[in-house]
């Protein structure tokens, strides 16, 4: 179950900063698996949707959001899941 108490609260300063992503328009399959995805499949497609947040101009800004909120799904910032949970991973063994 995702933790919504991370997202930021629903005003729009909190997330205007989406409507200049270079995602806007793009199917959101680009960057969200359907179920039971794996593989070369999988890969390619991550491929792609890390290809249109190279060009972003508030990549650091998605990547910050995926992290702080602790997005479970889809790539952000250029980051995938497993990748967001590794850097994730390593934020709390530092801590700990």
């Amino acid at each position: 179950m995702v933790n919504i108490k991370r997202l930021p609260s629903p005003i729009i300063e909190s997330y205007e900063w989406q409507w200049e992503g270079a995602c806007m328009g793009v199917d959101s399959s680009v960057f969200f698996s359907p179920e039971a995805e794996r593989g070369m499949k999988r890969h390619r497609r991550e491929e792609s949707a890390k290809a249109v947040c190279a060009t972003c101009p508030v990549i650091d800004r998605c990547r910050e959001h995926a992290l702080a909120v602790q997005e479970p799904y889809g790539v952000w910032g250029g980051l995938t899941e497993s990748e967001r949970a590794e850097i994730l991973a390593g934020r709390v063994s530092a801590v700990g």
